[in-house]
């Protein structure tokens, strides 16, 4: 359950309902394994990942839900292979190509056909409610992953608004500016991988891992005209992550500290260390990121 990216999301009004009656909620969409016919399925499971358990756990306030999603694996080669043996037999048997109309009827056929002996592949995403902080905040790399998320809750919440945090300041000139510097913000540390883009659409980017981001040689990108489109730091000595311009934050770390807090604490395991762990996982992005918009001049007043 240890988040290993995230994906921010204001919550535009108060969010009032209680982890028992979210559950009720998420209960419209709970999950089912996908049929012989479906390509995909997505729904609810408790967090937890027990049989029967409820959908929303609670800890510290904050409230837990998990999305399970199964997709069917099926090659878009594959199908057009056995749709040019489908289309090869008409023509031998007819002694004429089907029509665009025939060609589509006979790959939806294929499909149909090869769905039930499909490979499927599942993933888990979590995501929890904040309340008295304001935020959703969804273990997802990218904003179009975390929409699977935040779309079927949307549905099931009625009411709910969300919206992307705004910062007052550029990430990509603020990141630039600290590895030009070589001082990344206070309670920060510079970490030892970056990436570099010219501003113009094809310039050159250049990828820095395992780098000391103070050296000479990335000064020598910034004075070229590169900026910073992604950036390795430590908060506090307690998180590592890669910032992106775009705001999404990458490859969260909870670092040793973290994780010999939270097995000193989990007790024999099971729910009681899943709770150890949201606890901790929630205690410290509690205070990390409005030190990280702190850093970027600030969250930007909610647009009128």
């Amino acid at each position: 359950m240890w988040f290993k990216n995230l994906q921010l999301y204001r919550l535009a009004t108060p969010f009032e309902l209680s982890a028992d009656q979210l559950a009720e909620r998420l209960g419209q969409h709970p999950f089912r394994p996908c049929g012989n016919l479906d390509a995909s399925s997505r729904g609810w499971i408790p967090p937890t990942g027990g049989e029967g358990g409820p959908l929303v756990r609670r800890v510290g306030g904050r409230l837990m839900m998990a999305l399970r999603t199964e997709d069917k694996l099926l090659p878009a080669s594959v199908v057009r292979r056995v749709v040019a043996e489908r289309v090869a037999e008409l023509e031998q048997q007819h002694g004429s190509k089907p029509g665009g109309k025939r060609k589509r009827e006979i790959r939806d056929q294929v499909i149909d056909e090869l769905l039930p002996r499909a490979f499927t592949r599942l993933r888990t995403a979590f995501a929890y409610i904040d309340p008295a902080a304001g935020w959703l905040m969804v273990d997802a790399a990218t904003p179009k992953r975390a929409e699977e998320m935040t779309a079927l809750l949307l549905t099931d919440v009625d009411g709910l608004q969300l919206r992307p945090p705004g910062v007052n300041e550029s990430p990509a000139v603020l990141m630039t500016e600290w590895l030009n510097s070589g001082e990344a913000p206070a309670g920060f540390t510079l970490d030892t991988e970056c990436e570099l883009a010219s501003p113009e659409d094809g310039g050159a980017v250049v990828r820095c891992s395992r780098q000391n981001l103070e050296a000479d040689e990335i000064r020598m990108h910034v004075t070229a005209g590169k900026r910073a489109v992604k950036l390795a730091m430590t908060w506090a000595d307690r998180i590592s992550f890669v910032l992106t311009e775009q705001l999404d934050i990458k490859r969260l770390g909870f670092l040793d500290i973290l994780q010999e807090e939270a097995a000193d604490s989990g007790g024999d395991g099971g729910e009681e260390q899943f709770d150890a762990d949201f606890a901790i996982v929630g205690g410290e992005l509690a205070r990390f990121i409005p030190a990280l918009l702190d850093a970027l001049g600030g969250e930007a007043a909610e647009p009128v």
